[in-house]
């Protein structure tokens, strides 16, 4: 039986379709999970994907990470679920507490879309394994509250422990503090980034099949636990 990986939507959420999409490509079983749900439906994984959610009021992914469907997932977490959030998916889980620091404006205030290139700091992670250490990727970059930002201690200590995932390969357009594009739990189970992979897993509709490593990754991470 494959693999199943919960993709949840919010309102607002604009790219559920996309990263389910992405799911199945890398051979998984995509489940739809809707943000009043407090039934995950015994998923393997979760992906919190990109979007708007609940308009970016308050702060971008602040309503959100106060969801109804974020409290299992914050408890599955815990127990060691691997747990992907994307754009807006990433400031969910910064919201939630679930990552370290936070998403605010980019600098410039411009919303930022091109494709861009990243650097991969960090393959052992629940969702980078089946990348090569420090291998560049090309994926899109679509956001207006891009800009990772935490306090020096923190910063200094996810740079020690080697959680920061992603780096933008050239400086960032955004501001991010040190280049972050990417970080993760402790565990390596929870990650988010920035970019968007889900929108590089077919050079018919993207930049390349770059980001499709991010899903194949869990889906491998998942069938060796089975």
């Amino acid at each position: 039986m494959s693999a199943r990986i919960g993709v949840i939507t919010f309102p607002g959420t604009l790219d559920d379709v996309d990263a389910a999409r992405a799911v199945r490509y890398a051979g998984a079983e995509a489940v739809s999970l809707w943000h009043r749900d407090t039934d995950l439906q015994g998923v393997d994984a979760v992906v919190v994907p990109g979007g708007f959610s609940y308009g970016d009021y308050l702060r971008a992914g602040a309503i959100a990470a106060q969801s109804p469907v974020m409290r299992p997932v914050i408890e599955a977490a815990g127990r060691g679920m691997p747990v992907l959030g994307i754009c807006n998916g990433f400031q969910i889980l910064c919201e939630a507490g679930l990552l370290p620091g936070a998403l605010v404006r980019n600098g410039g205030l411009r919303f930022i879309c091109r494709d861009i290139r990243l650097r991969v700091e960090n393959a052992t992670t629940a969702w980078t394994t089946d990348f090569e250490q420090g291998a560049a990727i090309t994926v899109p970059l679509k956001s207006g509250e891009g800009r990772y930002v935490a306090d020096s201690d923190t910063l200094d200590r996810l740079e020690g422990e080697g959680r920061v995932v992603f780096r933008y390969a050239d400086p960032s357009l955004n501001g991010a503090l040190r280049d972050i594009a990417g970080v993760s739990s402790a565990d390596g189970r929870v990650v988010g980034l920035m970019p968007h992979p889900e929108h590089a897993i077919d050079a018919l509709t993207g930049p390349g099949t770059d980001g499709l490593g991010l899903f194949t990754s869990v889906l491998g991470r998942l069938t060796a636990a089975a």
